[in-house]
């Protein structure tokens, strides 16, 4: 049975959450975070937490997965379909920011704790939420992209494009902002299809390795096939959602104000270490970088002491792509964590008995 976002269309709720706008003069604003939310009567919540350019409905495999089983809170971002921005892309928009998000987002649905599960940019803002606040965040499940540790000096995107070359389009979307909005925004349809592809139907060698256009390596194909994994119903909501302030407030993962103010705030906290379970499952061919690698480079285990990595066939989008084996993944490692808190408040109790 094909999932249509639109039949969750009760499930929406909107939170009112306070947010800084820095530029041109710096004021606290609210915006409106929008969110599905699921099963409200679950014992434990996770919050589903997208990347770039998705929204809530791409977590559908995992929302059929785990809606019984758990509560779940699964929101646009900032920016993102119907969910408002502070108005500042380039500077509103760092890791502090999008947790601050988070945290409002559960606040509104009465969750007190809950597991954090992203994708893409998703994953880092869950990484992030688990650094900042383990007290809220008890777990990560990270699909696709390594937790990027901050504890080195800062490094610009431009310095890491020679060892990933698939990077060099977000020299594009930071150095030339309104240009690419403009550009992803000319035709929605077709920047969709161009982005969300798979291992069997993949986008050509060229793509992503231009500091001057996104789409540009797309020009020899009038029209871009469909998503391979959505349904008509999903594309042509994903592309609905997007009309409604196309891309521009999106790209503020991109820019290296945002990308700097993540870094110094981690600094000014002085931690970079994940205190709490967490799980990566990184894809074996994602055109954008060999993830495990970037990890090895990162270090990325150094900061993350109870981590388990694993691997899978598919793409960028493989939570999507082979939901099957990803939710299977994500449902044993749970049930394994189920296993070692009850031995963990076993051996507690236990050890209160000998006392007494």
């Amino acid at each position: 049975m094909s999932f249509n976002p639109r039949d969750y269309s009760n499930s929406e709720n909107v939170a009112t959450c306070k947010a800084y706008k820095r530029l041109p003069e710096p004021e606290i604003v609210e915006i409106a975070i929008r969110y599905a939310n699921i099963n409200p009567s679950g014992e434990r919540g996770i919050i589903m937490v997208h990347g770039w350019p998705s929204l809530w409905s791409s977590w559908s495999n995992q929302i059929e997965e785990f809606k019984n089983d758990f509560h779940l809170i699964v929101p646009d971002l900032r920016g993102f379909g119907h969910s408002t921005h502070s108005g500042d892309p380039r500077s509103s928009g760092n890791m502090g920011d999008m947790v601050a998000d988070l945290v409002c987002v559960l606040e509104h649905a009465k969750v007190a704790k809950a597991i954090c599960m992203g994708h893409d940019w998703g994953s880092q803002i869950c990484y992030e939420a688990a650094r900042m606040r383990p007290d809220i965040f008890t777990a990560v499940i990270g699909a696709v992209v390594p937790y990027i540790p901050t504890a080195g000096p800062f490094v610009p995107v431009r310095q890491l494009v020679s060892a990933f070359p698939r990077l060099t389009y977000q020299l594009y979307f930071d150095s030339k902002l309104d240009a690419a909005v403009a550009e992803l925004d000319k035709d929605i349809r077709r920047t969709i299809r161009a982005t969300l592809r798979t291992v069997d139907s993949p986008p050509p060698d060229a793509y992503l390795r231009s500091a001057d256009s996104f789409l540009d390596a797309w020009s020899h194909v009038d029209e871009i096939p469909p998503v391979p994994f959505f349904s008509p119903e999903e594309e042509d909501y994903f592309v609905e959602r997007y009309r409604f302030q196309g891309f521009k407030y999106t790209l503020q993962f991109y820019t290296t104000e945002n990308r700097h103010a993540s870094w110094e705030l981690a600094h000014k906290q002085g931690n970079f270490t994940i205190p709490v379970p967490a799980l990566v499952v990184h894809p074996l061919h994602d055109p954008v970088a060999d993830w495990n690698v970037a990890a090895k480079l990162l270090k990325t285990a150094d900061f993350v002491p109870n981590l388990t990595t694993k691997f899978l066939e598919g793409a960028h989008w493989v939570h999507i792509e082979n939901p099957v084996e990803f939710n299977g993944i994500v449902r044993e490692w749970l049930r394994n964590l189920d296993e070692k808190d009850s031995s963990s408040k076993q051996e507690r109790d236990s050890r209160m008995t000998d006392e007494l």
